[in-house]
């Protein structure tokens, strides 16, 4: 009999004893549930937090910052700034003036509503233009900030997430009452986002430099051309990014925390769920050495057997990766989370689901590994002799 007629009909035999031995394998499919449902969900802050930073970026932004500095956290002089608004290739505003946004960032402090939590985010000061430069900005109250006013307008997550942002309300910077004037919405963005005027903020903390500039593009295809005139510009020491290579820089630190969490829960998880299946497996092994003699006695060979017994193993851990993964789905899929201040919903995508599917077969294959060697080795005259 060949291999393949071997393995079919070993299998069979297997899959149609697991009735009469239901606890081993329940033991085998909840254990894999968990781990799958673990990670998944895990796993789905991360691609929740990319999908919140990439939601609104354009093609034609591009970030411009000091070489080898992380990008809005450089220093720009205002002389950098007048030779910024000369470079080619950037559009014109209604106004015929480039769309340049000069910003500088600082950070305050935020109670999340109902709770004594504080969170620390940032204000952004920027030039008069903001709404050329973001297009999606729409207001939902109030107006835009005055420049030259200790005015601030927020994106309405920052009320929805904090208590002192609806309209009128002041925020203390640096000892000085800034009144929200605006309110707005933003895309897709759910982050808490508050601006004021660039000079203003410059003003109360008594700096002389931009930390980053952002550019419209007249075109996407525009930024090899904008990027060798930065570069070439002696005036200049900046680079240009992508507004997207510029986004995953900045959030490069949360991403591999939250990669690490969700594959360090994970891997314990998927330990637990492969220690639980050998055990199970080892049980059904020993509950079958009378099967398994009288199959090595008829000709089986050990090879079927092995592979026999690692197909069982792998069979049972598909009905866990899929309850795992639509647990995953159904309880996570679109909730909010707040993972290190950082606001961002689950996203539970077939990707995800997929790597779970993966996960879970690998847990299933490693699980199986000793107890099909074991049946394979156990001595015929032993095993027949077996109660």
């Amino acid at each position: 009999m060949s291999f393949t007629r071997q393995f079919l009909a070993l299998l069979r035999i297997h899959l149609g004893s697991l009735p009469a031995r239901p606890s081993s394998a329940l033991t085998i499919v909840v254990g894999v549930t968990c781990a799958v449902g673990a990670l998944v969900s895990m796993l789905a802050m991360g691609t929740g937090a990319r999908r919140e930073e990439m939601g609104d970026v354009r093609a034609d932004h591009v970030i411009l910052s000091k070489i080898g500095e992380r990008p809005g956290q450089s220093d720009i002089s205002r002389d950098e700034s007048a030779a910024i608004l000369g470079l080619p290739g950037i559009r014109k505003g209604s106004t015929g003036d480039p769309i340049v946004v000069f910003e500088s960032a600082t950070f305050i402090e935020g109670r999340r509503r109902g709770t004594d939590v504080r969170i620390y985010f940032p204000v952004t000061g920027v030039t008069k233009n903001l709404e050329q430069y973001l297009p999606e900005l729409r207001f939902t109250e109030g107006r835009m900030f005055a420049p030259g006013l200790h005015e601030l307008i927020a994106s309405n997550p920052c009320a929805r997430q904090f208590r002192g942002f609806e309209l009128g309300d002041q925020r203390l910077i640096h000892g000085i009452a800034w009144t929200i004037v605006g309110r707005f919405d933003l895309g897709q963005a759910q982050q808490c986002t508050v601006y004021g005027d660039v000079d203003g903020l410059m003003a109360a903390f008594r700096r002389n430099t931009y930390t980053a500039v952002a550019v419209t593009l007249q075109s996407p295809e525009g930024f090899a051309g904008f990027h060798a005139a930065v570069a070439a510009d002696p005036a200049l020491k900046l680079e240009a990014l992508r507004e997207s290579d510029a986004i995953a820089e900045q959030f490069k630190e949360l991403n591999a925390i939250l990669h690490f969490t969700a594959y360090f829960v994970g891997s314990i998880m998927a330990l637990g769920a492969t220690l639980g299946a050998v055990n199970a497996l080892y049980a059904i092994v020993d509950s079958r050495r009378r099967e398994l003699a009288t199959v090595r006695a008829l000709g089986f060979g050990p090879g079927p057997i092995v592979a026999s017994v690692l197909a069982e193993s792998i069979l049972l851990a598909v009905p866990g990766a899929l309850l795992g993964s639509a647990l995953a789905w159904l309880l996570f899929n679109g909730q909010a989370a707040s993972p290190l201040g950082y606001s961002l919903h689950l996203a539970v995508t077939p990707t995800l689901i997929l790597l779970g599917i993966l996960w879970a077969l690998g847990m299933g294959a490693l699980g199986g590994v000793l107890p099909a060697l074991r049946a394979a080795n156990v001595p015929v005259t032993t095993a027949l002799r077996a109660v």
